[in-house]
C-alpha cells in the first residue's frame, strides 16, 4: 500500500490559520510535547535544535517526559490536529506510521475517518523558513501572551496523569434500598478502541481501574472484538488474522485479571464482518452485499457454509476462552455485517427481510456460544432494527435484548419540540420504543436490558462526568419501576470510575454526605439540583444533530473564523463554524437534517440560558458551609462543574459569533474562557479526555485559541 491508497474523499483546500505568522509554527505548535523535536525537523526539513528554537520562540515550554504516552494513548489527538496541516507523506513521516497502519486506524478506530469528515484535504508541503522581520515581532507577541498564560497557570498534573490514579476508590457500602441490577456492563474509561489486545501489557485495563470498577458495583466490561482477528475461522492463512494467538492469549489474561474483581468481559461483535473483493477468490460462492463505498462485501448468511463457519469460530472463541462472559451484537448499521444491514443486498437475500436476517446471526451466535459456554451472556442490541417487535418473535429465548432506554423521549426547549435519539442524560427514559421491546420480552420471561448514559454523554464527553446526579438517579429509578434488570452504563464515553455512576450504590442524599460531610451535604445537593435542572430544562436536543456536531464537546478550544470556512462539521470531529450542522439544517455524517431545524436563534438562546443555569451551582460551591468540605471531593467537583460552564458559555458565545461576526466582546470573553479552561486543564488530566477520541483538546489548542481571538482582536474594528 501507497500513500496513494489511503482515502481522500472530496478535494478540499486546507484550513489556513493566520493567526500564526508562518504556517510551519503551526506545525510545531499543535505537535510540541506531543512528538519528538527530532522527528518534526526531519517532517519540517529542519535540525532538532532548530525546531527547538523555533518552539522556544514562541514561547512554549518543553515537557519531553510526555512524548511514548502521545505516541500509545494519543495518537488520534495528533492525526486529528494535524490533518489541516499536513498531507499523508508528511503525516505518516510525523507519526512514524505506513501506510497500512495509518488505513487500518482510519477505517477500524471508532470510525476515525468518518469524524475527521470523511476527506483529506489538500495540504501544501510544509517546511521551515527564516521569518521576516514583521514575523519575528508577531511571534514575540505570541511568546508573551503564552509566557503570562504559563505563568498564570502552574502545571499541578500533566496529560495522562490520570492513569496513575486508578486504583484509590473505597467502595461505597451498599445501601439497603439500592437498585440491584445483575448485569451493570461499562466501557473502559482509559481503553484503546482499534486493536487493544494487541497490547500485552493491557494498559487499557489497568489493575487499578478494575479495582475501581468493582468499589462502584460494575461487574462486566466490553471491548470491541472482530472473530477473525481472535480466531482464524476465515482460514488460517488469512492476513486478516495475523497475530490471532497474541490477541487470544492477552484476552485469556484480561478474562482471568477481570475475574478477579468479578468482573466478566463481553465482547462487542458485529459478525459476521465484509471482507474485501480479493478474499472471494478463494469463496465466490460466500459474497454478499456490496459495503457501498468501502470495497468490501458481506459474507451471505443466506449460504450455509457461511453460517456453518461462522458457528465453529464463535464455538472455537468461547472453547479457547474460558471464563469468557459473552457477547453484544449490533448485527444492522454499524460494520456491514449480513447482506441487509445497509439498504443494499445481494441476489440470495433479496426474498428475506433484514429482520429475519438480523434474527438468524444472533440465533446463530447464541446457539454456538451456549454450546460451550451456557453461562455467558448473548445480548442482542436492537439498535437500527426495522421492526423490532418482528426480530424479537423470532430470537431464542436465551438472548437477552438490549434497547437505548431514553429514544424518543419529546423534547421541547424554547417552543422548538425534538425528539430525543439516544446518548441523552439531560432526558431520563425511558422512552416508548424501548418499553415496547421490554414488556414483549416480560411476556417471555426474558430479562431486559438499558443501554443508558450515566456519567456523560456526547452532550459533553470531553468531562469524565456531568454532575447532575438528579437525572442521573431518576433514570434508575424509572429502570428499576418498570423491571430492567441489567445495565450497559456507557458507549466508548462515560466509564469514568466515579461521579454519577456511585448512585448504584446509594441515593444522592447519602452519597452527598458521605463524600462531603453532613454540614456541607445540604449546600452540594441544592449544587447538583441547580446543575441538573439547567440541563434537563436547557440543553436543546434533538436527534443527534447537536450532540455531534455542535461545539459544546470541543467548548473553548475551537477556533473562531471571521469569515465562513464554508466547511461541513464532522460528527466528534470538527465543529468548524457550521452553525447549519449545529442546528440540524442539513445532512451530514451520522445525522440527516431535523424536519424543523432548531431555529438559531433558539440555539443560542438555549445554550445561554444553560450556562446562566450552570453558574448559578457554581455559586453554590464557593458557599461559606463548604470551607470544611472534604477537600478531594469539593476539587474535583469543582473542576468539572467550572469545566462545564466554560464549554457551554462558549458554544453559546460560539453561536453568536457565527450569527454576528465582528463583536469583540465575544473575542473578549473567548480569550478569557480558553485562559480560564487552559488553567482547568493544567491541575486536572481528566479535562478534554474521551477514550475513543484520545483528548479532544491539549493545553497548546487552548493556547491557540487565546491567540486567535486576539489576531482576532486586532482585525476587528
Amino acid at each position: 500500500m501507497t500513500t496513494a491508497d489511503l482515502p481522500r474523499g472530496e478535494r478540499i483546500d486546507a484550513l489556513q490559520f493566520p493567526h500564526f505568522p508562518a504556517p510551519f509554527q503551526a506545525v510545531i505548535w499543535r505537535n510540541w510535547n506531543l512528538v519528538p523535536a527530532e522527528v518534526l525537523g526531519k517532517v519540517l526539513g529542519a535540525s532538532a535544535e532548530e525546531i527547538c528554537a523555533a518552539a522556544e520562540a514562541l514561547g512554549l515550554p518543553n515537557r519531553p517526559d510526555q512524548l511514548p504516552l502521545w505516541r500509545d494513548r494519543g495518537f488520534q489527538t495528533i492525526i486529528r490536529r494535524n490533518w489541516e496541516l499536513l498531507d499523508y507523506p508528511q503525516l505518516l513521516e510525523l507519526l512514524g506510521w505506513t501506510p497500512e497502519r495509518l488505513a487500518f486506524t482510519l477505517k477500524e478506530d471508532d470510525f476515525l475517518f468518518h469524524k475527521l469528515g470523511l476527506c483529506k484535504p489538500v495540504c501544501p508541503t510544509v517546511r521551515c523558513r527564516a521569518l521576516s522581520p514583521e514575523e519575528a515581532e508577531r511571534t514575540a507577541q505570541i511568546r508573551a501572551t503564552v509566557r503570562e498564560a504559563l505563568a498564570s497557570a502552574p502545571l499541578t498534573e500533566a496529560p495522562f496523569h490520570f492513569l496513575s490514579q486508578y486504583g484509590k476508590a473505597k467502595p461505597l457500602p451498599r445501601s439497603a434500598d439500592a437498585p440491584d441490577f445483575s448485569l451493570k456492563m461499562i466501557y473502559s474509561y482509559s481503553a484503546l478502541y482499534g486493536d487493544p489486545l494487541l497490547d500485552d501489557e493491557l494498559d487499557s485495563y489497568p489493575e487499578g481501574l478494575l479495582k475501581d470498577y468493582a468499589a462502584c458495583g460494575i461487574n462486566a466490561v466490553w471491548m470491541q472484538g472482530t472473530l477473525y482477528t481472535l480466531v482464524p475461522w476465515l482460514g488460517e492463512q488469512q492476513p486478516c488474522s495475523r497475530n490471532w494467538e497474541r490477541r487470544q492469549q492477552n484476552l485469556r489474561r484480561l478474562v482471568e485479571r477481570a475475574g478477579k474483581y468479578g468482573i466478566r468481559v463481553i465482547l462487542y461483535f458485529n459478525e459476521p464482518r465484509s471482507m474485501p473483493e480479493a478474499f472471494f477468490a478463494e469463496h465466490p460462492g460466500w459474497k454478499g452485499a456490496p459495503d457501498e463505498g468501502v470495497g468490501n462485501f458481506a459474507l451471505c448468511t443466506s449460504v450455509p457454509e457461511v453460517r456453518s463457519a461462522l458457528a465453529e469460530g464463535v464455538k472455537r472463541l468461547f472453547s479457547d476462552v474460558p471464563g469468557l462472559g459473552g457477547v453484544f451484537t449490533i448485527t444492522m448499521s454499524e460494520n456491514l455485517t449480513h447482506c441487509k444491514s445497509r439498504s443494499t443486498h445481494c441476489p440470495r437475500c433479496a426474498e428475506r427481510s433484514a429482520d429475519e436476517l438480523a434474527a438468524e446471526v444472533n440465533n446463530l451466535i447464541a446457539e454456538a456460544m451456549h454450546s460451550v459456554a451456557p453461562e455467558a451472556a448473548m445480548i442482542a442490541y436492537n439498535w437500527a432494527w426495522k421492526d423490532p417487535q418482528s426480530v424479537l418473535k423470532q430470537l431464542r429465548s436465551d438472548i437477552m435484548v438490549m434497547a437505548v432506554s431514553e429514544t424518543d423521549l419529546a423534547t421541547e426547549c424554547l417552543g422548538h419540540k425534538g425528539r430525543v435519539r439516544d446518548y441523552s442524560i439531560s432526558k431520563p427514559g425511558p422512552g416508548i420504543p424501548a418499553l415496547r421491546i421490554w414488556r414483549t420480552l416480560f411476556a417471555r420471561g426474558i430479562p431486559a436490558m438499558a443501554k443508558v448514559q450515566f456519567n456523560s454523554s456526547w452532550e459533553l464527553s470531553s468531562l469524565p462526568y456531568i454532575p447532575v446526579p438528579d437525572l442521573a438517579e431518576e433514570h434508575i429509578a424509572n429502570l428499576k419501576q418498570v423491571g430492567v434488570s441489567a445495565l450497559m452504563l456507557s458507549w466508548t464515553l462515560g466509564g469514568y470510575p466515579g461521579g454519577n455512576l456511585e448512585l448504584l450504590s446509594c441515593d444522592r442524599r447519602e452519597l452527598a454526605e458521605r463524600k462531603f460531610g453532613s454540614t456541607a451535604a445540604p449546600v452540594i445537593l441544592k449544587a447538583w439540583t441547580l446543575f441538573s435542572e439547567a440541563f434537563r430544562k436547557w440543553f436543546p436536543c434533538d436527534r443527534t444533530n447537536v450532540l455531534y456536531f455542535a461545539p459544546q464537546n470541543y467548548g473553548p478550544m475551537n477556533l473562531l473564523y471571521p469569515e465562513p470556512t464554508g466547511r461541513s462539521a464532522s460528527m466528534i470531529g470538527f465543529p468548524f463554524d457550521d452553525l447549519e450542522s449545529w442546528r440540524g439544517a442539513k445532512g451530514n455524517v451520522a445525522a440527516n437534517p431535523l424536519p424543523e431545524p432548531i431555529p438559531a436563534e433558539t440555539l443560542e438562546e438555549a445554550f445561554r440560558r444553560l450556562a446562566e443555569g450552570w453558574q448559578k451551582g457554581l455559586d453554590e460551591l464557593r458557599h461559606p458551609d463548604l470551607a470544611g468540605a472534604a477537600g478531594e471531593a469539593l476539587k474535583d467537583l469543582l473542576s468539572v462543574a467550572e469545566a462545564a460552564y466554560c464549554h457551554f458559555q462558549s458554544t453559546y458565545l460560539q453561536i453568536r459569533w457565527v450569527r454576528t461576526r465582528g463583536d469583540r466582546e465575544i473575542l473578549r470573553e473567548e480569550r478569557d474562557l480558553a485562559l480560564r479552561m487552559f488553567r482547568l486543564v493544567r491541575q486536572d488530566s481528566r479535562l478534554g479526555f474521551e477514550a475513543s477520541n484520545h483528548y479532544l483538546y491539549t493545553e497548546n489548542d487552548l493556547l491557540e485559541k487565546i491567540i486567535n481571538c486576539e489576531h482576532l482582536l486586532k482585525k476587528t474594528p
